[in-house]
């Protein structure tokens, strides 16, 4: 589905923005940030609703500590919008997994769990644990990389085929191949730890 003229004209300021962040601009991030304020808390609303009740972290608090994380990333070159809400997706993901390790770690359990949405695993699961699907998506980023970056562009940041396609420079169809394979490859490695099979 076409964009909005208006999104069209936000999505191509906020690339601009990144782009002059990445060249140095340093005024360039103070204009950015009210524009993406409110995209990076729908994310983190996004990544906090599959969390369990009473979660001690809002979704205000884990865009401020995104945030922080992502002003601190000097090197990265900026592609455009799509690649900034990718990598936002993915700083807020390590940040409700390290969240979660501490707070097992404290009360000497091993894993939490959280509800995931069926579009990441080919069966339905009512209950997934999050440590262990960051577990799984990492072994999966060593074996194809370009497979993990795509489940956490579409599942964890919201973006589209079409968004997704552009940031890793491939074809929605190949977009769309790797989630599918990416998927059932999840979904066997989070079943074997569930039940223990080698």
């Amino acid at each position: 589905m076409p964009r909005a003229p208006e999104a069209t004209d936000a999505a191509g300021e906020v690339s601009r923005l990144l782009q002059a962040w990445s060249r140095g601009e340093s005024d360039a991030l103070d204009r950015l940030t009210p524009i993406v304020y409110g995209e990076l808390l729908r994310l983190a609303r996004r990544h906090l609703r599959g969390e369990r009740n009473g979660h001690s972290m809002q979704a205000t608090a884990l865009v401020n500590e995104a945030y922080v994380r992502l002003v601190d990333f000097t090197r990265i070159r900026w592609q455009n919008r799509a690649h900034f809400f990718a990598v936002s997706a993915q700083v807020m993901r390590r940040i409700l997994v390290d969240h979660a390790r501490r707070r097992n770690a404290k009360r000497g359990r091993s894993h939490r769990h959280v509800s995931l949405d069926e579009a990441v695993v080919v069966a339905p699961q009512p209950s997934l644990d999050l440590v262990a699907l960051d577990e799984a998506l990492q072994a999966l980023a060593r074996v194809d990389a370009r497979k993990a970056q795509v489940v956490e562009m579409r599942f964890f940041g919201g973006l589209s085929v079409e968004e997704s396609a552009a940031v890793l420079q491939v074809s929605a169809v190949t977009v769309m191949r790797d989630w599918r394979t990416a998927k059932a490859w999840l979904y066997r490695e989070v079943m074997r730890g569930t039940t223990g099979d080698g």
